[in-house]
């Protein structure tokens, strides 16, 4: 998996490096397919926001979120990118046994 993290006009420190990765862990274990995670930590006035693209294997997920405070910020977004993940893994699952139950039956 490939971890890509920016900031734009914030300082991506260790601590929110580490920080962002052990969120990012939770939803990792979660769903094995993924390939690459785009991070953007940004400061508008008094917005902090946090935003993440992950790259699964047919499809790109994209989650934004924003809060007075960047931990804050960086937890919503991890909240909404693991029930996304869900969602996904579930509808995947869901047509793999879909695509089961209409096939004919060998004799």
């Amino acid at each position: 998996m490939n971890l890509n993290i920016t900031g734009r006009h914030v300082e991506v420190t260790p601590a929110i490096r580490d920080y962002v990765s052990t969120k990012l862990d939770r939803v990792i274990r979660h769903f094995d397919n993924v390939t690459s995670v785009a991070v953007i930590l940004s400061v508008e006035k008094l917005k902090q926001k946090a935003e993440v693209t992950l790259h699964v294997r047919g499809k790109d997920l994209f989650v934004e979120s924003d809060d007075a405070d960047l931990y804050a910020a960086i937890d919503s977004m991890a909240d909404k990118l693991d029930r996304q993940v869900q969602k996904y893994k579930q509808k995947m699952a869901d047509h793999n046994h879909e695509a089961l139950k209409h096939q004919e039956p060998e004799a």
